[in-house]
């Protein structure tokens, strides 16, 4: 009998050999090890890991249908809750939500939640289970600007519930950041999103690429001309912050958001794509969040030799401590408590090296981490040819400005009811990092729901 203090491990690409290729690092569970992982589960009557879900997803059911290797109900019970459980089980930030709640992980090992989802919905998409989609539709008629995660979700809740939904995209291919902005390595974009978008599409929503809203038609003509009875903006946030140092708009340097773009939308990564990416022979990548990861990852795929430069130490790293782990496997170099002053350029404009200043931490800030402060004689130089600034993103300014009545905040936020997605805007809801600024897949798919709720209250109020 395993040991139930235990979880059960899973396999991995060793580190020397996925350095080298864009092939996911982690291959999830097999049946067995998914049902043998599955009886660590308490059943608890009072489920502290429903608490810790964005999505309320009913865990000890779905494990329960596992245990008894019904992996098919397990599916529909997850299906209930979450449209996009492949992309979930990988992309969670599980250890500080649903895990971080689970009572196994008192004494020994939380259950492995989002390992055990993974396996339920690669299931699902390999063996071609359909989620259930309504009898009939309602004859009422929902926009959705985005196909990222937040309006993905929105859209198929309100399917479910027999809404005539149109998702509006602004790129010629469907996902949002979940194709552009997470690397082929965590989230196979063929095998794993392409495939959960086809199960959207199964409940009847239809998608629009190439429409750049506040272009080529606003939110007010979508409601006045095209009979759009409510719209939820779900159109992510792609503007890239920068520092305002010297040289910053030097050749060579890129915003996170650029160069994961170039690689996972133009497919850098393949050789058979003449994609143009400065691949860099040293890079420094500056950040220290899941995205600061995933562009190093990239560079060094790419074969770059990739230093992180963040400000506080390793306790203060925003980034999963999986996406942290990972990294260092395979041969990212992490520059702490360093910052930069100044990118170096050479007499043709191009990077050639990066002024940084040694830091130590002071008191805690406002975020609660302790304030990084410049240890005084303690800048160097450091030799580069590549430079990708990852410090966050905020939303871009096109929907707020051509949308008469949409209250944004000082970040350029759209400001939105938390529990409903409600803007300043009668009949238009939002959620995502288009509120929030940038933050995760499963609260942007949390705020999906609540927009989708809101409007199905909002228009079952009105039509009533």
């Amino acid at each position: 009998m395993a040991d139930v203090l235990k979880k059960v491990p899973v396999r991995e690409q060793e580190p020397k050999v996925r350095a080298t290729n864009f092939e996911e690092v982690c291959y999830g569970y097999n049946k067995e090890e998914a049902m043998e992982e599955a009886t660590r589960c308490l059943n608890c009557k009072n489920a502290r890991c429903i608490q810790g879900c964005p999505v309320s997803i009913n865990i000890p059911a779905f494990i329960a249908e596992i245990k008894e290797g019904n992996i098919e109900e397990a599916y529909k019970v997850i299906g209930q809750s979450s449209a996009l459980p492949a992309i979930c089980g990988r992309v969670c930030p599980q250890e500080s939500q649903c895990e971080s709640k689970c009572v196994r992980g008192i004494k020994g090992d939380a259950v492995s939640i989002g390992k055990l989802e993974r396996f339920v919905a690669d299931y699902a998409l390999e063996n071609d289970i359909k989620p259930e989609k309504p009898e009939k539709t309602n004859g009422h008629k929902v926009a959705v600007i985005g196909s990222g995660p937040s309006g993905l979700t929105c859209a198929g809740d309100l399917a479910k519930l027999g809404y005539e939904v149109t998702v509006f995209e602004a790129l010629h291919e469907l996902g949002g950041v979940l194709v552009y902005g997470i690397p082929e390595f965590r989230l196979p974009k063929q095998k794993v999103v392409k495939k959960e978008i086809e199960k959207v599409k199964e409940l009847g929503v239809k998608f629009e690429t190439n429409v750049v809203i506040g272009k080529s038609t606003t939110i007010d003509q979508l409601m006045e001309e095209e009979d759009f009875e409510a719209v939820f903006i779900g159109s992510g946030a792609g503007l890239p912050m920068f520092m305002g140092i010297p040289g910053e708009t030097a050749n060579g340097v890129f915003s996170a958001n650029e160069y994961l773009t170039r690689s996972n939308l133009m497919k850098a990564f393949d050789d058979s794509y003449d994609t143009p990416i400065a691949a860099g022979k040293k890079v420094a990548v500056v950040g220290g969040g899941n995205v600061a990861m995933d562009a190093a990852r990239t560079a060094l795929r790419l074969g770059a030799e990739v230093h992180i430069v963040y400000r506080r130490s390793e306790a203060e790293l925003p980034a999963r401590v999986e996406e942290v782990h990972h990294a260092k496997e395979e041969g990212v170099q992490f520059d702490l408590l360093t910052n930069p002053k100044e990118i170096l350029v050479d007499e043709n404009g191009w990077v050639k090296g990066m002024k940084v200043i040694k830091m130590e931490l002071g008191e805690p800030d406002a975020s609660g981490r302790r304030r990084p402060i410049e240890i005084p004689g303690s800048e160097y130089e450091i030799e580069l040819d590549t430079v990708i600034m990852s410090l966050g993103t905020s939303p871009n300014p096109l929907i707020s400005s051509t949308t008469k009545g949409l209250e944004t905040n000082k970040r350029k936020c759209i400001v939105a009811e938390e529990e409903n997605g409600q803007t300043s805007k009668a009949a238009v809801f939002a959620g995502g990092d288009a509120v929030t600024g940038a933050a995760t897949v499963i609260l942007a798919m949390g705020a999906g729901k609540a927009g989708a709720k809101g409007i199905h209250e909002y228009l079952s109020k009105k039509n009533a």
